[in-house]
């Protein structure tokens, strides 16, 4: 059995960036050909970044990609790269796009990938299952293809298959068995979700036997708007056998080699048919020699808490939104509270300390507890750190305005927006919003108050975990012998939004506790009311925190984008239309 070098470049993209993206994908190679590799691959539409959305529709972007992959093809083989073969994604079209008046059935544009070779394109694939679920809009952009490319590198022959083709039984990867392929190559743009790596790995085992083929799965890194990349590229046996797998989060170059079956007869040409795909054939090189030196063994990341995987990808989220959108550095109120500490921590994490602004901005109502644990974050993180008391503010406007109650309550929320967006103004930071996910759904916020902001790391997260977060995060500081971030009297306090006399979060909602599991049962799992209650939860419970939600529909399309951790979150997977007289109680 021949064994072919296979390197996954799991890289991070920038949507748009095209001559940017092409020099990763050189960069990467160059890595990869010092490595000994004799196959590389890199993500799904890496040369374009991923998803692309409506500049799909845009024939210049169109036509600057394919021009771009032409120029990388020439570009690796001047740079002594020609002979190893890569497999790379970007955009095509074999069409006018299907929402254009001169469109053509079953042409448009591709969700392609392509191997260079010799300064050359030497085959291309079209994506065949194209989602539509979830953050997929890929139906509104992509044609399906309707053919199975094999190449056969070193005697090997190799199909090639793009991120969807993989989550669906049959089509490419049933057509590979029959077309008796030795290794099935699967790159892919999957965004992350918590506990997604469980699923992905008995889903690769289900293709491999499928296949009847090994599989190299190559996913990409990266934060790309709302949507963040946890790489998580893998080589699995056609028994099952996990190979190799890449740590999560991080730019990584997987080498393995794997011994694969030999392919068959020299190809002839033209095309059969299997599976209802055309396989389309195409010849690299009959053999190889071995690889030099040592076996190449990618090696097994374990697996890590929860927490740790839910706080590394907020961070490469926020960190990427920021950098990659040129932003130098970020503000944000620092209340003394759970939600603002983790913000804080998470951005200091991401951006380090020299470009993170933490502002006290105290009313009357804010305890002295809370500007002392403001300050101790400040002082444990090495932010910087300002104190802004707003008062004086709010008084001026009450002396000119009568107001009572909540009025009073949002005017010092929107005081203090006020005064951090002056701070974006004049400083040039981005304003980063501390709302959680439970907050966001029952509408615990201040329009244009403490909901203001250009970026909103936490806005996929639950209270519960955020208090799960900030255990799990002073917990590594200390096993590192660092000093813990978050001040303990911020995790313990209860939560309070310190805008009236003696505020607790519990006198307007139900304990957390109480109110989370109903909300990832409404909003994550789709229960009605019914199913609320059949789960277990008290039925007055149920009717008060379904009537919140529904209501705050607007507040929630007016929310800055935040990092998409979970299956469904507000904005790109749960969409409902705010003009809404359907209510689950009737």
């Amino acid at each position: 059995m021949p064994t072919l070098r296979i390197a996954l470049s799991q890289v991070n993209p920038t949507v748009g960036d095209l001559a940017g993206n092409a020099r990763l994908v050189r960069t990467w190679t160059r890595r990869a050909a010092d490595a000994g590799a004799q196959l590389v691959a890199f993500p799904e539409m890496a040369l374009t970044g991923y998803p692309v959305e409506d500049l799909v529709f845009r024939r210049s972007f169109v036509a600057a990609s394919r021009a771009a992959l032409d120029r990388l093809a020439a570009d690796l083989a001047a740079d002594g790269l020609g002979d190893l073969p890569v497999v790379v994604g970007y955009l095509d079209a074999d069409g006018p796009p299907q929402v254009s008046g001169d469109a053509q059935p079953g042409r448009g544009a591709r969700n392609a990938a392509a191997l260079l070779h010799r300064g050359t394109v030497a085959a291309t694939y079209f994506k065949h299952h194209l989602p539509n679920y979830g953050v997929f809009d890929e139906d509104r952009y992509f044609v399906p293809g309707d053919m199975l490319t094999v190449v056969r590198i070193g005697g090997v022959d190799v199909a090639l298959t793009i991120c969807e083709d993989l989550w669906q039984a049959g089509g490419p990867f049933a057509a590979a068995r029959q077309a008796g392929v030795g290794l099935v190559v699967n790159i892919n743009g999957s965004p992350y979700e918590l506990n997604k790596d469980d699923i992905r790995l008995p889903l690769v085992r289900r293709r491999a036997a499928e296949a009847g083929a090994p599989i190299a799965y190559v996913n990409m890194v990266g934060g790309q708007d709302e949507l963040v990349f946890e790489g998580d590229s893998m080589v699995v046996a056609a028994d099952g056998e996990l190979l190799t797998r890449a740590p999560q989060f991080v730019e990584h170059l997987l080498v393995h080699d794997v011994e694969l079956a030999a392919a068959g007869e020299p190809v002839a040409a033209g095309s059969e048919m299997a599976d209802r795909l055309r396989v389309v054939r195409a010849t690299v090189s009959e053999s190889l020699p071995a690889p030099d030196g040592p076996r190449a063994v990618g090696g097994l990341v374990e697996p890590v808490a929860d927490e740790a995987e839910v706080w590394h990808a907020l961070v490469l989220g926020l960190r990427d939104y920021v950098d990659k959108n040129r932003f130098p550095s970020v503000v944000l109120g620092l209340s003394g509270g759970i939600d603002s500490s983790v913000v804080a921590a998470l951005a200091v994490d991401a951006l380090g300390p020299e470009r993170v602004v933490g502002v006290s901005l105290p009313s009357q109502h804010s305890s002295e507890h809370s500007r002392e644990d403001a300050a101790d974050l400040a002082k444990r993180t090495g932010l910087d750190y300002r104190i802004e008391p707003i008062q004086p503010m709010v008084d001026t406007f009450l002396a000119n305005m009568s107001l009572s109650g909540v009025a009073v309550e949002n005017l010092q929320a929107r005081v203090r927006g006020v005064i951090l967006m002056a701070l974006s103004n004049q400083e040039g930071h981005l304003v980063l919003t501390t709302g959680n996910k439970s907050e966001l759904a029952v509408g615990y916020s201040t329009l244009y108050g403490d909901s203001v902001g250009g970026f909103n790391p936490v806005k996929d997260v639950w209270k519960t975990l955020i208090w799960r977060l900030a255990t799990w995060r002073n917990a590594d500081a200390a096993r590192r012998g660092e000093t813990p971030p978050i001040p303990e009297s911020s995790i313990g306090k209860p939560p309070s939004a310190e805008l009236s006399p003696g505020q607790l979060d519990s006198d307007t909602l139900p304990d957390y506790d109480v109110l989370d599991p109903i909300l990832i049962g409404y909003v994550d799992g789709d229960l009605g009311r019914d199913g609320l209650v059949e789960a277990g939860h008290d039925p007055a419970v149920v009717d008060r925190v379904l009537r919140m939600v529904d209501t705050a529909e607007y507040k929630r399309r007016q929310s800055a984008p935040g990092t998409k951790i979970s299956m469904k979150a507000f904005g790109r997977d749960r969409r409902l239309p705010v003009t809404n007289r359907w209510r689950e109680d009737g």
